[in-house]
């Protein structure tokens, strides 16, 4: 992966685009500390679509409350009347 100073990308940025589309992914520096990465629309959704959301499931194992015991009482107290 290439590396561009943010001053240099945004002079020659449609070589920067250029290069993306042929080369892959082209990271952008700032202050010498990589910010960006530049890469083609393909290729973005090529990791968008690798990327799977966990289920509901998963999200609650990976909890950290996690296999914490819970005191769970259901309410007796009958329901109340409304007026409608």
């Amino acid at each position: 992966m290439a590396n561009w100073q943010l001053q240099e990308a945004k002079a020659r940025f449609s070589e920067l685009v250029r290069e993306a589309l042929a080369r892959g992914p082209q990271t952008v520096t700032v202050r010498g500390e990589p910010a960006v990465v530049v890469m083609s629309q393909k290729q973005y959704r090529s990791l968008h679509a690798q990327a799977r959301k966990p289920s509901f499931v998963e999200l609650m194992r990976w909890s950290p409350l996690a296999g914490l015991e819970l005191d769970v009482a259901r309410e007796q107290t009958p329901t109340r009347s409304v007026k409608l």
